[in-house]
């Protein structure tokens, strides 16, 4: 795998961000033409159905991502959590946000103490953190 830097941290998957949203996009679309076209018809029974149908892929095309990424969220914080710990024998600040410590997770370990209080300080937001890292700690497992 390639290395890890701020330019090309950010992950996209063409199946899952390009080819399935535009197909839920396509349907959800389709079917409601389908709908308007079958108001005045006999089919609009049938064309109601598959409007819900698309509303419910819609549905969990969103919160297949939305819990993904929380669980991951959640994850982070437990893991920079301990590694602070490790590291200054106290729990991470109560008053870092959740975009702070995803962001703090890309610094090494003899950068991080110093950055939590600079995070906390400055009010500095994730991009900024990441920014603020000189040497790249690369997270490889992130979706």
């Amino acid at each position: 795998m390639k290395k890890q830097s701020y330019s090309n941290h950010k992950r996209f998957n063409p199946l899952f961000h390009g080819v399935l949203f535009a197909m839920v996009l396509t349907t959800f679309v389709l079917s409601a033409i389908n709908l308007i076209q079958n108001i005045q018809t006999d089919f609009l029974f049938e064309s109601g159905i598959i409007m819900m149908m698309s509303i419910i892929i819609v549905l969990f095309f969103f919160f297949i991502r939305f819990f993904g990424v929380r669980l991951q969220d959640r994850v982070i914080r437990a893991e920079e959590n301990f590694r602070h710990y490790q590291l200054t024998g106290k729990p991470l600040d109560h008053r870092l946000r959740m975009q702070q410590i995803i962001a703090l997770r890309f610094s090494p370990d003899e950068e991080f103490p110093e950055l939590c209080e600079k995070a906390i300080q400055e009010h500095l937001l994730g991009e900024e953190i990441k920014k603020t890292v000189s040497k790249w700690k690369g997270d490889y497992h992130r979706i």
